[in-house]
């Protein structure tokens, strides 16, 4: 079983911050059958607008093939990419049309995707890549916690790289 703190997996944004703890391996039932520890994201589905935009868009970004790509039902249709650490992120397209207008991260529901970068080196990389893609962004802002630089999808779906502070 591989744990948080097995050298494949990626700084966590709470280490080293005051009253904030990680867990030391993946949930597992004890003999009672209680959870020892809260288990961790295996994926996050995004909905979009129209696979056809954001597929490549996602493509280009992760420099990766989706490793699922089918309709599960009549009124659904999911491509996924497996990232670098094993959790899956999903891109969703219903039949039934989305709302007009574009994501907002004032309405309740998702803020935002963070993807984990090892260190502030890491971070500068990303920049670069999203600057030879032609994707704008925030620049990278310095806080106490760490280091980040946003940016959205075609839809606005608002995403950002982060590394811990170093």
């Amino acid at each position: 079983m591989q744990t948080c703190d097995s050298p494949q997996s990626y700084p966590h944004p709470v280490d080293g911050v005051p009253g904030f703890a990680r867990p030391n391996q993946l949930a597992a039932p004890d003999v009672l059958g209680t959870m020892t520890t809260f288990p961790p994201l295996t994926h996050v589905a995004l909905t979009v607008r129209a696979l056809s935009v954001s597929v490549p868009w996602y493509e280009a970004l992760l420099d990766a093939e989706p490793v699922l790509d089918e309709d599960t039902d009549p009124d659904f249709h999911h491509t996924v990419y497996l990232l670098g650490n094993g959790t899956l992120l999903g891109l969703h397209q219903h039949k039934a049309p989305a709302p007009a207008g574009n994501f907002s991260e004032f309405n309740v529901g998702l803020d935002h995707v963070s993807f984990g970068c090892g260190n502030r080196s890491d971070l500068e990389k990303w920049v670069n890549r999203l600057d030879e893609l032609g994707i704008a962004h925030t620049g990278i802002k310095d806080a106490t916690y760490g280091s980040g630089v946003s940016f959205r999808d075609p839809d606005g779906i608002a995403l950002e790289f982060f590394a811990p502070p170093s």
